[in-house]
């Protein structure tokens, strides 16, 4: 049965967060639409659905990964602040953000607190979830082959 590893990242997230946007599961809060995503940044995001694009990805790392805490999701989603004229360096990313979203995937299931190593993990209900779109989108990419295969043999 394939997984997430078996999908590329870009789809996997594209997926999924429509899902949880479809599902109306996760608590949004209010202020995402003026919120910067970190200090390195000048203003929020254009996206309206980043917050499920955010969501969607942070689940992933997590899946691949045993234990996450916010820390490291701060420098994974953080980026080069821009200083002027002086050479850029990094800058992580908000850690409100990266909190309120692990809280709101624990909320729905998807995550659990990792009590032994710290951080987060991914439920086996999240697991589920996650193992079943991948192969959905596997499966899509399947029968999206076999019809261009058809299509060339027609010519």
């Amino acid at each position: 049965m394939p997984g997430v590893r078996d999908v590329s990242a870009e789809a996997f997230i594209k997926a999924y967060s429509s899902h949880l946007k479809r599902s109306g599961k996760l608590e949004v809060p209010t202020w995402v639409d003026i919120v910067k995503t970190g200090t390195a940044k000048e203003l929020a995001p254009y996206d309206q659905d980043w917050f499920y694009v955010r969501a969607a990805a942070i689940a992933r790392h997590i899946y691949l990964r045993k234990s996450v805490g916010v820390g490291a999701l701060q420098k994974l989603h953080g980026g080069a602040a821009n200083r002027g004229n002086r050479p850029s360096h990094h800058s992580d990313a908000s850690g409100s953000v990266e909190r309120k979203i692990l809280q709101a995937l624990e909320k729905i299931g998807v995550l659990e607190q990792d009590s032994a190593r710290g951080g987060r993990r991914i439920s086996q209900d999240g697991q589920r979830d996650l193992d079943r779109i991948a192969s959905a989108i596997v499966e899509a990419q399947r029968e999206e082959q076999e019809e261009d295969e058809e299509e060339e043999d027609d010519e």
